[in-house]
């Protein structure tokens, strides 16, 4: 067999490398994650998409890397929101938390608590290449409470539909399988096995 392809996905979050590392390994993909630690400046644009493309494009002016590589803004979208908070997700999360959200959706029930989870990931083969996006999306409330000790960020509040849990009370494995960012990572997995 020959050797495994190697990408980089940068990121400040050691809990997603190890999310898509987990996954290549799992459905036997030969490719390598390597892990570039780099805080680079999130735009605040009006849809996830824009944010990832923009975020690609600013890596591939103001670094050199050598190798393909990848980067992924997720958000989450509560729909009796208008979408808020979407793609300042990682703001919010930093302001008001988990906590923060239950208040906003103390008055909402039933299908008021309807959300959905959206990771893209934008991928870039080289400095020179537009990136290729790609999406996952999953669809669920927000729990009453914050439930479950695993998990990060909105984990514990978004309940995925049909399961009566949150993303927080299921392993590692089961969240990968369903989860927003485990569609997206896979869909990029399949693009680089191609």
């Amino acid at each position: 067999m020959g050797a495994k392809k190697e990408i980089i996905f940068i990121t400040t979050n050691k809990d997603k490398v190890k999310e898509i590392q987990d996954l290549a390994d799992a459905e036997s993909k030969r490719i390598k994650i390597e892990h570039l630690e780099y805080d680079y400046p999130e735009l605040q644009l009006a849809e996830i998409e824009s944010v990832a493309k923009e975020s690609a494009n600013y890596i591939r002016e103001k670094m050199t890397i050598k190798k393909p590589f990848f980067l992924e803004d997720s958000g989450l979208l509560i729909h009796a929101l208008n979408g808020f908070p979407g793609p300042f997700s990682a703001f919010v999360f930093d302001k008001i938390g988990n906590e923060g959200i239950l208040k906003l959706m103390a008055d909402k029930k039933g299908e008021e608590r309807k959300a959905t989870f959206k990771t893209v990931v934008a991928f870039c083969e080289s400095r020179k290449a537009v990136p290729v996006l790609f999406v996952g999306t999953a669809e669920g409330e927000i729990a009453e409470e914050i439930r479950g000790g695993g998990g990060f960020g909105y984990d514990p509040i978004f309940e995925f539909e049909g399961t009566g849990k949150t993303f927080a009370e299921l392993s590692t494995e089961e969240k990968n399988k369903i989860s927003h960012r485990g569609r997206a990572f896979r869909k990029l997995l399949d693009y680089l096995s191609i």
